[in-house]
């Protein structure tokens, strides 16, 4: 990873992560795979066993989502025995159609709007999420100044700390510096003002944790109510990923890198995020008009 990363806190940031994915296999584990295999060894389990728990999920009431999520977990054991050697015939696990193409994204507008409508400290991240389309809890609410480097102009994640455990550069657009540098200034502020060393590019600049990191929860809180006073009662910051994605896809950047810059390491996720809006199709249409006109 090129820069000053201090290996204390790039292993802390890849313990938080694991540590999160650790709670959530445990979890559905033990709510979800338990209860319906009990203690059973992986080599007795069959595609008709996998059918069955489908059908008691989907009988719970549970969307085909979170369903396959459970199967790709059970994929993954056989997987590992059968690395292992535990293992010699893994059973077919079929999954479920995916509803999943989701359909939230920002417009400009719309991100405007809802930025006026958070506290001045919140407003930023907004920004920085609407041109990255990185994930705001994991990728954009945890970084830390030795990732930015204002000088070569780019921000980066390290590797192991993302969703796919790659690492990720992000150079900067005018808009990108224009925040960095903004909040470039506020550390240097509260530096010189009152003797603070914010290590968290986005930090409270008011009240008992000035300087502190913005946690998940302060910035949802904030979130939820500005959303509803924008007239978006239904967006979420995910959507800034989904509009990063169409935003870079406008704009004329090739696929490869476009994937590169907002972190999607398959073709068919990407895809699925790549939201086409009546807006395309109605620029589709002027675009076909145009190239009948001149033949």
């Amino acid at each position: 990873m090129i820069g000053c990363a201090t290996p204390r806190s790039e292993s802390e940031e890849i313990a938080r992560h694991r540590r999160r994915s650790v709670r959530v296999v445990t979890l559905r584990v033990a709510k979800h795979l338990t209860p319906f295999f009990a203690r059973r060894r992986l080599m007795t389990i069959t595609t008709a066993d996998a059918r069955a728990f489908t059908a008691r999920r989907q009988a719970a009431g549970a969307s085909n989502a979170a369903i396959n999520r459970d199967l790709i977990l059970l994929k993954r054991m056989c997987t590992l025995a059968m690395q292992a050697g535990k293992l010699t015939v893994r059973p077919y696990i079929p999954l479920l159609k995916e509803n999943n193409i989701r359909q939230g994204f920002f417009e400009p507008e719309q991100c405007t709007s809802v930025k006026h409508h958070l506290p001045v400290h919140l407003q930023p991240i907004v920004a920085f999420a609407f041109i990255t389309g990185w994930r705001t809890p994991s990728e954009i609410l945890t970084m830390e100044w030795r990732q930015v480097d204002l000088q070569a102009g780019e921000v980066r994640l390290d590797p192991g700390t993302t969703k796919n455990d790659d690492g990720r550069v992000f150079p900067f657009t005018s808009a990108l510096r224009r925040v960095l540098e903004d909040q470039h200034a506020v550390a240097e502020r509260l530096k010189r003002e009152r003797g603070i060393i914010a290590r968290y590019v986005f930090c409270y600049t008011t009240g008992q944790k000035t300087g502190q990191r913005i946690t998940e929860s302060g910035f949802n809180k904030a979130w939820r109510k500005a959303r509803v006073a924008a007239g978006c009662p239904g967006r979420i910051p995910h959507d800034f990923r989904r509009t990063a994605v169409r935003t870079l896809v406008r704009a004329g950047v090739p696929e490869r890198v476009a994937m590169q810059l907002t972190g999607h390491k398959t073709r068919a996720v990407f895809e699925r995020y790549n939201i086409v809006s009546s807006g395309d199709l109605r620029d589709a249409a002027r675009r076909l008009d145009t190239y009948a006109s001149a033949v």
